[in-house]
């Protein structure tokens, strides 16, 4: 059994097909398919459930994918340690972040890019489920999100950032001066959120139950960009993190007020539990943590 046939399995994995499997290897189906049966044929039981099409995985199938990506893993790592050696760092980091984390994303790889000119990033937006569910299959290195969600027990995780929770208007006048607001007054006005099955809309939701209300939106959406656009050309208020206003377009074009009782939320990387690290992950994460994220964002908040 060779390495790259381990790479044929993964692949079919994530395209659920064999032909996009034997591109994305660029490979021909029939050398794709033979070199799996090959696999089923050295262990003597069935790995991958055939129809007119691919049918997915067997179970025993799913615990040899599991050991096939440690170990593609694994060889991906001793390259690295290889490289290391050389005094070089390089190779692809892939960065898994929630939609309201994303913005930060700019602002970590900006190191790496300077201090590892070997290495390149892949940045993905996904939900936290999506997310932990890649790191779990080693589809990705690091993930960005919020750190108090229960799940995190299996993970490791480096808090890098405190958000704050504020209300952007189209301009100061729409508040009419006001330098901070409630979270009962924030409910009354006309508001474009994120949509209820994203973390940070959850944490708006849970901040409201507290003050005695809750959020009827007239707009609810899974974009950072439509909330802008529907904050900007609307006229509609929105509830954000503060790390948003790093987004030039929102710094420089919406008012900002702080949200009274100050909500607070944690975000920070989210790595697979691995020793020892590749050493590709390990530059990252260090580049990453030298980041002053805090002062940076703390900075956008009105003074």
């Amino acid at each position: 059994m060779f390495i790259r046939q381990l790479s044929y399995l993964v692949a079919l994995s994530q395209a659920q097909h064999f032909r996009r499997a034997a591109e994305l290897c660029n490979v021909s189906q029939p050398t794709l398919s033979g070199a799996i049966r090959s696999i089923e044929e050295e262990f003597g039981l069935p790995i991958v459930r055939r129809g007119r099409r691919f049918e997915g995985f067997t179970p025993e199938g799913e615990r040899v994918l599991a050991w096939a990506r440690q170990v593609l893993a694994d060889c991906e790592g001793l390259r690295q340690e290889a490289s290391a050696s050389r005094r070089e760092v390089t190779g692809c980091l892939r960065v898994g972040a929630i939609p309201t984390a994303l913005p930060l994303v700019p602002l970590l790889t900006d190191a790496c890019l300077r201090d590892f000119p070997g290495m390149r990033h892949e940045v993905y937006t996904l939900s936290a489920t999506q997310a932990l569910r890649q790191l779990s299959e080693l589809d990705l290195d690091v993930g960005l999100s919020y750190l108090d969600d229960p799940r995190l027990r299996e993970f490791e995780t480096i808090s890098l950032f405190r958000e704050r929770y504020v209300l952007i208007a189209r301009d100061e006048t729409a508040l009419a001066g006001r330098t901070s607001l409630s979270w009962h007054e924030a409910a009354k006005l006309p508001l474009c959120l994120l949509t209820g099955n994203m973390q940070c809309r959850q944490g708006i939701d849970a901040a409201l139950a507290r003050a005695g209300t809750s959020a009827s939106p007239r707009v609810e959406t899974d974009s950072l960009m439509a909330l802008y656009a529907h904050v900007r050309c609307a006229g509609l208020f929105s509830i954000v993190p503060h790390s948003v206003l790093c987004l030039a377009e929102m710094r420089d074009e919406l008012h900002a007020v702080p949200l009274q009782p100050a909500l607070h939320r944690e975000i920070g990387l989210i790595l697979r539990e691995r020793q020892p690290r590749p050493p590709l992950l390990d530059a990252a994460v260090a580049s990453f943590r030298s980041v002053d994220l805090q002062s940076r964002l703390d900075a956008l908040l009105p003074a």
